[in-house]
């Protein structure tokens, strides 16, 4: 497509959708045979531009305790921003080293120091995911005031907090879920009562629980409504010779939990376990488990024209970062895939071309994905530095050219990503993966790293009410507003 085509299509206010894409024939292999470059396909320059414009500067953390990771030292550790389901207009912005912001007209301001509520147990400096990792308003909140936060805990927690469900050998951490009711929710500051929900051991300081949230396509009487999903990874054990955790129905490891927070029917009649749950009844497995085989499900959403269809952001081990449409009872084949590709644990250094005979494992592979590229020379056991950020599905007519398009990040180096929603089909072609280019509010050309100020960025995503996405960078903690696509030349990517 042309800069000119580009340009007229920008001035297009409908959307035309396009036709599903054809199944992808079996390659005929009498075995699996390893890949030097899983995904030759490199991410495809875009035309178009997103204007990012800055929104918002939270104020410098620190972990509990200091860090021995250098990653963890950032200006501010925030990783998401929503708005609360109230009319009121407020956005809320986690920080995981213990904060939680309410933010109004770009200003933010403390509402809850979940950090110092935990002490001495609250733990963020050890561990990429360690410490106030998010929170969830209740559809309801305005009425009941509930929202839920999940974090990490350490120390005499260990000994001292039992655990819900089966905990990993040697565990290291808890995640743990709590429900907070405010007396005001239109309170700007918390005053309330709060309860513990779960809490999840697991045995790796990396891939706890990463997200929870509430499907906001579902309405009042729909089966979805009210249920709480979260996302829980494998503790860092999935690739570890002999663990099988994804694949294990008993332990919620490596899963995608479905509960219902105001339920009792579980096991420690603290929420209830949904009847619609896939495994509900199953001698052997968890009613709380939705999907499983993951290792790192980081960032999930819902595509806010297609109901349930949940999007989800899966971190990968050896190279594949992807996108996959989370379906109930789903099994993404971690430690036995990665991708759409043969995870082969003796062999840290190549992925696998799949079997004849895989349709009998009935393993779901990504909609989109997109592999490292490291630089020659690297080691092929050492993390190359590349993590997908998963984002959202634009749905607000106000930029007609971003209409359709899911947009995501390499979260590490900060490239900025779209697929067409109306390619990321189950069962075909995997949707092209594009690479946006960066233009600041004056139109000059910047890349996140520009912008964050760092070659490591940290990039998150976020939106509101109305559909408007947001892009924020842990590195220098600013948040942006995307306010516009424009059309320019495409160029080479960059950052592999």
């Amino acid at each position: 497509m042309s800069t000119a085509t580009c340009m007229r299509r920008l001035l297009l206010v409908s959307v035309v959708a396009g036709t599903a894409m054809a199944l992808v024939a079996p390659t005929a292999l009498a075995e699996s045979v390893p890949l030097d470059d899983p995904i030759p396909e490199k991410p495809t320059p875009s035309h178009l531009a997103l204007t990012l414009e800055e929104f918002a500067q939270f104020p410098q953390t620190t972990t509990t305790p200091e860090p021995v990771d250098p990653r963890l030292v950032r200006h501010a550790r925030i990783n998401y921003l929503g708005e609360l389901p109230d009319g009121s207009g407020r956005l809320y912005v986690p920080d995981l080293n213990g904060k939680l912001y309410l933010v109004r007209n770009g200003t933010p301001q403390v509402y809850l120091d979940v950090g110092a509520t935990f002490a001495p147990d609250f733990v963020s400096g050890r561990g990429l995911g360690s410490g106030f990792g998010f929170v969830a308003f209740h559809p309801q909140f305005a009425r009941n005031g509930k929202f839920y936060t999940v974090h990490t805990e350490w120390g005499a927690a260990l000994t001292t907090k039992p655990v819900d469900l089966t905990a990993q050998p040697n565990t290291r951490f808890h995640g743990v879920i709590d429900e907070w009711t405010a007396t005001d929710p239109r309170a700007d500051t918390f005053s309330g009562t709060r309860r513990e929900v779960l809490r999840l051991g697991f045995a790796g300081q990396i891939h706890g629980i990463q997200q929870i949230d509430f499907n906001p396509t579902a309405r009042p009487h729909d089966p979805d409504y009210g249920l709480l999903y979260i996302a829980a990874g494998d503790g860092g054990q999935g690739a570890a010779n002999g663990n099988n955790d994804p694949q294990n129905l008993a332990i919620p490891h490596g899963k995608i939990l479905r509960i219902d927070p105001l339920g009792t029917n579980s096991g420690n009649g603290r929420y209830g376990i949904p009847a619609g749950n896939p495994f509900v009844g199953q001698p052997g497995a968890l009613g709380e488990i939705y999907a499983v085989g993951m290792r790192d499900p980081h960032r999930f959403s819902w595509d806010t024209r297609a109901g349930n269809r949940m999007l989800l952001g899966h971190i990968g081990e050896h190279a594949i970062e992807a996108v996959y449409d989370v379906r109930a009872g789903d099994n993404l084949g971690w430690p036995a895939r990665e991708g759409p590709f043969v995870f082969n644990k003796a062999d840290r250094c190549h992925l696998y071309t799949l079997p004849d005979d895989d349709a009998r494992f009935g393993f779901t592979y990504p909609v989109a994905a997109f592999d490292h590229d490291p630089p020659p020379g690297h080691s092929c056991t050492s993390d190359s530095g590349h993590a997908i950020a998963g984002g959202f599905v634009y749905r607000n007519p106000r930029i007609p050219a971003l209409y359709g398009k899911y947009v995501f990040a390499d979260l590490v180096d900060g490239r900025l990503f779209y697929t067409k929603a109306f390619q990321m089909r189950r069962g075909h072609e995997r949707a092209t993966v594009y690479q946006l280019q960066i233009r600041d509010a004056a139109g000059n050309p910047v890349t996140m790293q520009d912008l964050a100020g760092s070659t490591r960025v940290d990039v998150r995503f976020g939106t509101d009410r109305r559909g408007d996405l947001y892009v924020m960078a842990k590195a220098n903690g600013k948040i942006w507003k995307v306010t516009g696509v424009s059309c320019v030349a495409p160029k080479a990517e960059e950052g592999q």
